[in-house]
Formats: structure tokens, sequence, C-alpha cells
């Protein structure tokens, strides 16, 4: 998984006066657990943009006072008002200890279901797994290619030896659905076809 470096200051007082004071010059009060104590550090709010505001999930590679620490977002506190970053909370990683994320799903092919008119319920778009570090995935692939109307993608299909997922094994990931628009697909017309002809053929045989 990629990472997102910031860098941060460790922080002497944790107070409120403290907190407030560094909120007006631009910081961001921010708390690193998972260790033997949890470290208080600060940073600039810039910083988070590209972790904060993305559809995408990293890693961040915390440089507290020069020490390189690896952690992942665990919490975030915005102002109700004009969503600045008020707080941030980490989860620091170890390599040898599994970790839990939200991964998002990415579609791949095309659906035959949705190219004859069905409609396409995108149910689950991020998947929580678990897994070491290392192992984490940038995003999880559904193939939707042989998706006909009437038929779904449960969590089963996307089964990998890399992460362990968080959900029953029937939950849907994605599924096409009727709409009033819906065609037939080719193989439904080849077994309309086939009855029509099979019907045809008893009739003769009757007469």
């Amino acid at each position: 998984m990629k990472s997102i470096t910031i860098k941060g200051s460790k922080r002497e007082s944790v107070g409120k006066v403290a907190t407030k004071a560094l909120r007006n010059a631009g910081m961001v009060p921010c708390v690193i657990y998972g260790g033997e104590t949890p470290i208080h550090f600060s940073a600039e709010e810039k910083a988070f943009k590209n972790l904060v505001y993305t559809p995408n999930v990293y890693t961040a590679s915390l440089n507290v006072d020069g020490e390189k620490i690896p952690a992942i977002l665990q919490d975030i506190q915005f102002h109700p008002v004009t969503d600045k970053i008020l707080h941030v909370d980490f989860y620091q990683l170890f390599d040898d200890k599994e970790i839990t994320m939200n991964i998002p799903v990415q579609l791949i092919g095309t659906s035959p279901g949705v190219l004859n008119g069905g409609s396409l319920r995108f149910t689950n778009r991020k998947l929580r797994v678990k897994a070491l570090p290392a192992n984490l995935p940038d995003f999880i692939e559904a193939d939707i290619s042989k998706l006909k109307i009437g038929h779904k993608l449960v969590i089963t299909s996307l089964f990998n030896d890399d992460y362990t997922f968080m959900h029953p094994d029937n939950t849907v990931v994605v599924q096409v659905r009727t709409s009033r628009n819906a065609t037939a697909s080719s193989d439904d017309e080849e077994l309309e076809d086939a009855a029509q002809v099979e019907a045809t053929a008893e009739g003769e045989t009757t007469a």
C-alpha cells in the first residue's frame, strides 16, 4: 500500500490552551496509539490533504522530530461549521502484527447485464480486510465482466491469500438488477428460441 509522509513535532503540552494555540497557528494536534505509550505531536493542516481528502486509502509515514513511525489513520475530528481538521488519531503499525482497514473496491470489466439495460448496484464500495501491513492492498478488484441481469458478486469471489475479509461469506459486493429498459440476454434469447423450436416440433408430431 502507498504511504503519505507527514512531518510533525512532539507536543510538550497537551492542555486546552496549548491546543487552541496550535490550531490558531494552522497546526493540527495528533496522537499515535498502539505503541508502549501514546505519542502526542502536531503537524501542519495542509500536510493531511493527500491523506484525508481522497477516496483512496494510504498508510502514513509519520516523521516526528526525525523519528519515522509507520501508522494508519484511525480517527479524525472536523469543526462542525468550518470543516477544519481539529484532531487526528493514528495507530502505529508493526511488521509482524495484522491490522484491519477499510479498502476501496475497484470494478473492472463490463457487465453484459448492464449492456442489456440492467441496473448496477454497487452495494459495498469499501470492504474491511485484515492483513499484515506489507500485504494491505491499495484497492480490491471486482470483475463484473460475467454479471448478467439477476446475478451478483459475493465476497467469496474476491478471496485472496494476502488478506482476510472481515465480512460474512454471503456479503453482496455488486449486483445487476432488472429494470424497465432491460432486454433479454443472448443466452436467454437462445433458450427461448430452443423452446419455440421444440414446441413447434411437438405440434407437428401431434398433427
